[in-house]
């Protein structure tokens, strides 16, 4: 299994960091409602370290039959090739076998590490494990015993797409499964789905970190959620200098969606100080002047753009949309226009 393979279901489920990315995501993987399973959040954040920098939750059912997937697949009509790999080698089926999600990313757990930041998905759903283990073994995984829970590592693979020289050429990826419980998978890097096993049995986990909880105890009731260190990710990032010298002083931010017919949700940043909240409102106001002119004749755009609306005060600044079922109809109707032309 590629390494790019492995990661997929990391990358398709964090992009729910971007609020308005999360149509993209509920059509490639589908989210539904009751996101908050509990008052704090889900039951797996008990899974979760304390020093995660970004933890996302989805949950799977209601989106797989709403309208807004059936209007994203005449859009995106292609089948994705990673999902279908990753099913292929682990015996995992995304949009059938998983009920609801919650991922983190967080530091190397002992600092040893120079891959910045690993990640782990909780995966509770329904999964046959006679066939997961089966296939993995099929592909070259070991299976192991740790501390009565079974454990499937993938085979370690050097990462040959990064440069030479930096921090993660040259490094091994380790990629593991554990069924922690019935119906329950942490999927994702070694040492976390190790240490999520380790939390079975109670632990510091991250719902002793205040100021993170404290984002997901305000978060606005939606299917889809997401908060975490933008100043933090942004350094493990290792962008430009000049790119990250251009970034906002950001320092949390959360993200929320209802996921339905059409798209809802508010995005929120907590900036470093007032000053520096009031140049991303000057930016975000530039950014939807702009898009307002580029949207032109075209009313599926226009009408996504037109549902900004900025708020916040103080050292916070909030972004709330609104996309109704409508605008992903004149979406699909766009597509097909495009796909058989004069028809």
């Amino acid at each position: 299994m590629t390494s790019r393979t492995r990661y997929f279901v990391v990358t398709s489920l964090l992009v729910l960091a971007v609020g308005l990315g999360t149509g993209l995501v509920a059509y490639f993987v589908g989210f539904p409602t009751n996101a908050l399973t509990r008052a704090g959040g889900p039951d797996e954040l008990r899974f979760i370290p304390r020093n995660a920098t970004l933890v996302a939750y989805a949950n799977v059912t209601d989106v797989m039959t709403s309208q807004l997937r059936e209007h994203l697949r005449q859009v995106l009509p292609s089948e994705p090739n990673g999902r279908r790999e990753f099913e292929e080698q682990t015996g995992i089926n995304i949009e059938t076998d998983i009920d609801r999600v919650l991922a983190c990313i967080a530091p190397s757990l002992d600092g040893s590490s120079a891959i910045p930041g690993v990640g782990l998905i909780l995966a509770r759903g329904r999964f046959n494990d006679v066939k997961i283990e089966s296939l993995m073994r099929d592909h070259g995984a070991t299976v192991e015993d740790y501390k009565g829970v079974r454990l499937i590592v993938a085979p370690r693979e050097s990462r040959t797409d990064s440069p030479a020289g930096s921090p993660r050429s040259g490094l091994h990826e380790d990629f593991s499964i554990a069924f922690i419980e019935p119906g329950l998978l942490a999927i994702g890097s070694g040492p976390l789905v190790r240490h999520a096993v380790d939390l079975r049995a109670g632990g510091d986990n991250v719902t002793a970190n205040e100021e993170l909880m404290g984002l997901v105890e305000s978060l606005e009731s939606g299917n889809v959620w997401a908060v975490g260190r933008f100043d933090v990710l942004a350094g493990q990032a290792r962008l430009p200098g000049d790119l990250a010298s251009r970034l906002p002083a950001i320092t949390w931010f959360s993200a929320t969606g209802l996921v339905n017919g059409g798209i809802s949700g508010v995005l929120r940043a907590e900036a470093r100080d007032e000053a520096a909240a009031e140049n991303l409102r000057d930016v975000i106001r530039g950014f939807v002047a702009l898009a307002k002119m580029q949207a032109g004749s075209k009313p599926e755009i226009l009408a996504m753009v037109q549902s900004l609306q900025l708020g916040g005060t103080g050292k916070t600044v909030a972004l709330s949309f609104d996309v109704p079922e409508a605008v992903f109809e004149l979406l699909g109707q766009a597509a097909a226009n495009r796909a058989f032309p004069g028809k």
